[in-house]
């Protein structure tokens, strides 16, 4: 269960929940409504300051648990439980004071990664997206089918951003998850699509 005290302790400042739902697409009604949501955490970098290549493992250990468990709330609290999300995806956004690799610390261990997928009843890995940036910046979340990832129906993206953050010294981590497919799809799925390559494309286009 969420524990804010514990989120403080950890360095979170904030968390933003944002929620979009589609109710038609192109004039028409889509299966739905369909709703995608991200919850996001501005969190102190706690290798601020520390030499390039320094030891990462004791803070993801310490940290990244309580970030999946405090956003992860969020999702499954407002979009209805893990039986309605059928699509998740995750990222980070590092301050300009840190490194790429930290933002990967949090969100590519198991101590994060592993939760998502469990808390959220998934199986497939998670797609994801991080980037370094200034506060305010916007990142792009991919989402994919939490079970068949090859399932392309579910290929989608939602946008998270909190407006004062990352500050040089902090670090967004992003949960996010949607309860359906794209608006309207059609384009048929990986498993079943027909073997294409140049060789037979050859000729076809120029």
């Amino acid at each position: 269960m969420s524990d804010l005290n514990a989120a403080r302790n950890a360095g979170v400042r904030t968390i933003v929940y944002s929620e979009e739902e589609l109710v038609t697409e192109a004039g028409a009604g889509v299966n739905g409504p369909i709703r995608k949501a991200t919850a996001t955490a501005a969190i102190a970098n706690p290798w601020a300051n520390r030499a390039t290549g320094s030891e990462l493992s004791a803070e993801v250990e310490a940290i990244a648990p309580i970030l999946a468990r405090e956003l992860t709330d969020r999702l499954l609290g407002s979009l209805g439980g893990a039986a309605e999300i059928q699509a998740f995806g995750k990222a980070a956004v590092i301050g300009s004071s840190g490194e790429l690799e930290h933002g990967a610390a949090f969100i590519h261990t198991p101590y994060f990664g592993n939760l998502v997928r469990e808390f959220l009843e998934g199986s497939s890995i998670i797609c994801f997206a991080d980037e370094r940036a200034e506060a305010g910046t916007s990142i792009t979340v991919p989402l994919w089918h939490k079970t068949e990832a090859a399932t392309r129906d579910y290929y989608q993206t939602m946008t998270a951003r909190i407006a004062d953050a990352p500050r040089p010294d902090e670090i967004l981590v992003v949960a996010g998850a949607s309860t359906g497919t794209r608006p309207l799809p059609r384009l048929g799925d990986r498993k079943t699509d027909r073997p294409v390559n140049s060789h037979q494309l050859a000729g076809v286009a120029s």
